[in-house]
């Protein structure tokens, strides 16, 4: 079974304020990477263990890919059949258990 991957509001707006972040400098770069960013996501519709269970948190249900510096997070719905992707995170920013996972 294929899942859907769905973007939480809060990684579209990570997502957003990693390309605004780098545009000024390198605008093609911003662009290249936010697109890798989301094509990385895609797989998990068909891969959706392929990341591996987020240390801080040790819920086999909650996984990140890592794309350096970028931790890209997300949660497995088995019954519904989503893969929610909950945040694009930056590995030097603060402890991820703080972090707002909705």
């Amino acid at each position: 079974m294929d899942y859907r991957v769905v973007l939480a509001p809060r990684a579209i707006d990570d997502l957003r304020d990693i390309v605004l972040y780098i545009s000024p400098d390198r605008p093609e770069a911003a662009h290249r990477l936010g697109s890798v960013l989301i094509e990385k996501t895609k797989m998990l519709g068909v891969f959706p263990q392929s990341g591996r269970i987020v240390p801080e948190f040790g819920n086999p249900m909650i996984r990140e890919l890592i794309l350096k510096p970028y931790r890209i997070v997300y949660r497995i719905d088995e019954g519904s059949g989503i893969i929610g992707i909950a945040r694009f995170w930056h590995g030097s920013r603060e402890d991820l258990k703080t972090a707002d996972l909705k």
